[in-house]
């Protein structure tokens, strides 16, 4: 039997998976369309769905999607859970069921160009002081500035996880604001619109910019012309702050599973797979094996082992059917008060409003 799956249109989306010649036939879509398209829409399209996290509220709310215990064994499913770095498991539970297999791992970090900025910040005070001197950005564009936003909450709350519906107190809420804000002023206006891709893109090929202190790591980066070095996340006391990313891969409702695709996606999620296969054609893995592995590390400018603290360490975002748009509102609503100059306890409190007006309970026809 033959399966279409929908992944996203980047090398390290697509590579391993179209290279890896199994029973599934892939196509792409933008990375905006997994932050924005109707996930009932692509279930009904597609057999297989690569999609992050956030996504499952609606997924749920939709019944689109097959609980992954009706497709592989526990034991399969204990595997890969143990094996799994972080969070990037565990995200994707939800209701007591699992929806996704982890297959690329990612969160925000620090990029940097290390000809242009020889000694990276390890704490946003000194991101501060390296912005007065220019050729720091933060990522903005899309649903970045609250991805940012919240990241940096998570650095100041060390407890700090949404997924089941928790936001930021007020108190962290503005200091977070206070953090960005100066740096907002100061990041390029050339660079306010891209997303993370065109952002290292940019490192990549010029000199426009030294320092992106939160940025979802691409480890494909590393083998820019002008090479891109990523770090930790920045703290503030804690942990380094950062809100997961990464993919996973779900079974659509319309899916009709047999032992070949089985195989084939527990292929996939094989230690050995995962520390060969995947890297070797642009993949980012997900298990802890791989990050960890000397080899893979040495082949991709040491991208894993300089950044797998912060992974670890990383916060989940909210995931109720509503939080998809409400980071688009919140992101717009950010870029627009940094721009106003609006002041943190204000700002503060328009996100928490925003965040409980998109719980579904508070929704009204």
């Amino acid at each position: 039997m033959s399966y279409r799956g929908l992944t996203w249109d980047h090398p390290r989306g697509l590579n391993a998976l179209a290279a890896a010649q199994g029973p599934v036939t892939w196509e792409v879509q933008p990375l905006e369309g997994f932050e924005s398209a109707p996930i009932a829409d692509l279930c009904a399209e597609y057999d297989l769905v690569v999609l992050d996290h956030p996504h499952l509220g609606e997924a749920l709310a939709h019944d689109c999607l097959t609980p992954l215990d009706q497709v592989f064994a526990a034991d399969d499913l204990a595997r890969i859970a143990d094996g799994a770095i972080g969070p990037a498991y565990s995200s994707y539970a939800m209701a007591g069921r699992q929806w996704a297999l982890p297959l690329d791992a990612a969160t925000q970090v620090m990029a940097l160009r290390p000809d242009l900025a020889e000694t990276p910040p390890t704490s946003w005070a000194e991101v501060e002081t390296l912005s007065q001197q220019g050729g720091v950005a933060l990522s903005l564009a899309g649903p970045h500035a609250a991805l940012s936003f919240l990241s940096v909450c998570a650095a100041l709350d060390d407890a700090l996880d949404m997924r089941d519906g928790g936001w930021p107190a007020d108190g962290i809420a503005e200091r977070a604001y206070d953090i960005l804000a100066p740096l907002a002023a100061r990041t390029p206006a050339h660079t306010k619109t891209l997303n993370p891709i065109g952002l290292l893109d940019l490192m990549g090929r010029a000199d426009d910019i030294r320092l992106i202190p939160l940025v979802y790591g691409y480890v494909n980066y590393t083998r820019a012309s002008r090479p891109v070095a990523f770090q930790d996340a920045p703290r503030a006391g804690g942990r380094p702050g950062s809100i997961l990313g990464g993919t996973g891969i779900c079974v659509s409702r319309r899916a009709q599973v047999d032992d070949t695709l089985r195989d084939h996606l527990l292929w996939l999620m094989s230690d050995a797979t995962q520390r060969g296969f995947i890297p070797d054609h642009d993949g980012q893995p997900g298990l802890r094996s791989a990050w960890a592995d000397p080899k893979v590390n040495a082949a991709w400018g040491n991208f894993y082992s300089q950044t797998a603290a912060t992974l670890e360490a990383a916060a989940i975002r909210p995931r109720h059917d509503g939080y998809i748009a409400l980071q688009t509102r919140a992101s717009a609503y950010l870029r627009d008060a940094f721009d106003a100059r609006t002041p943190a306890p204000q700002a503060a409190r328009r996100l928490r409003d925003m965040f409980e007006a998109s719980q579904p309970e508070r929704t009204t026809a």
